[in-house]
């Protein structure tokens, strides 16, 4: 299995608008933005409960994320659940948080609507924890199998991607396969179930499904092609105000990522080892191989942008979104921030 490429660093002056503006905004905080007022005030950045499991969930139960932040004059404030992306692109919208992880494909459609974030990193598509799950003994053993069947996604975000993807690849017409839309936190019980014949999905979901031992993935994200980058997106105003925050929060992520590729288990059941969010058994191992596989996250350089503008218009082709999304403007240069 082919291991995802490394994101390139070297950047393209279609990231110069977002720095630009930064630039003309860097000096100020406003106390809106950091919850306090005066010099010495420390900053609060929004940021998703991380749950159970990856590098947020360790920084926040051994407080390194905040001493890392604590460099730039700022805390986290852990707000909500992390979930999909579509409803936390639209509280960053909303001014209700700062910091959230979704992607490519979800961060398209949401910026198709009237975006207040900005991506500033990423980490390349996840070939091995991705892809279009069957049930074994489905009778489905191909892309071409799915023609007349029922397949679930999430519409508009990774899943419809995979599957309109897979269908591309294989030269199947999309309306030959029925989508049924479905949240990805509600799509288990239903695939379980017999109702839909295949999930496109990817890790959170299909680890689990993986690991039971009665599901395996028909085509995974390297057989589709699968361009979909994971995005670190940030609230524009926040970055216009705090760009030192965001340049600590980027580089705890990096550096917190490439540790956990080394040392995957020790990411895992941060909290707890027990419970419904706990991962065990077979689907332990199986997430452990599938981060080791994984990527890091990464400054935005020219070459993941031209990959981002090819799922767009993809998106665009398939009449997932009504006109092709230009995602450059909406791209910050982290490389830049100081």
């Amino acid at each position: 299995m082919n291991l995802p490429r490394p994101l390139r660093t070297t950047l393209a002056p279609a990231l110069l608008t977002v720095t630009a503006l930064l630039a003309l905004t860097a000096c100020g905080t406003s106390e809106a933005d950091s919850g306090a007022s005066g010099a010495d005030a420390t900053v609060e950045i929004r940021i998703p409960d991380p749950g159970n499991s990856g590098v947020l969930a360790r920084g926040k139960k051994d407080g390194s994320l905040d001493k890392a932040l604590a460099k730039a004059g700022a805390k986290v404030r852990w707000t909500g659940s992390a979930g999909p992306f579509a409803p936390a692109a639209q509280a960053m919208n909303a001014d209700q948080l700062d910091f959230a992880v979704g992607s490519v494909t979800s961060g398209i459609t949401s910026l198709a609507q009237r975006p207040g974030f900005t991506f500033f990193s990423a980490v390349a598509p996840d070939t091995a924890g991705e892809g279009i799950l069957v049930r074994n003994g489905s009778g489905i053993d191909s892309v071409a199998d799915l023609v007349g069947r029922k397949v679930a996604v999430n519409q508009g975000g990774t899943g419809e991607y995979l599957l309109l993807k897979a269908l591309a690849k294989a030269h199947i017409p999309a309306d030959k396969v029925t989508r049924v839309y479905l949240r990805p936190d509600q799509t288990a019980a239903v695939f379980n179930a017999g109702k839909v014949d295949a999930w496109a999905v990817w890790a959170t979901y299909a680890v689990a499904e993986l690991g039971s031992g009665t599901a395996h993935f028909v085509a995974d994200g390297a057989a589709i092609g699968s361009d979909n980058y994971s995005l670190n997106a940030i609230r524009t105003g926040f970055a216009e105000q705090h760009p030192k925050v965001v340049k600590a929060l980027y580089q705890y992520l990096h550096d917190a990522g490439a540790e956990e590729k080394k040392n995957p288990a020790a990411y895992l059941n941060v909290f707890t080892d027990a419970g419904p969010t706990a991962v065990t058994g077979k689907a332990k191992e199986i997430q452990t191989d599938i981060t080791r596989q994984g990527g890091t996250v990464e400054p935005i350089g020219p070459q993941d942008i031209k990959r981002f503008e090819d799922v767009a218009a993809f998106y665009a082709e398939q009449k997932v979104t009504t006109s092709q999304v230009d995602i450059a403007p909406h791209v910050l240069d982290i490389e830049k921030l100081s």
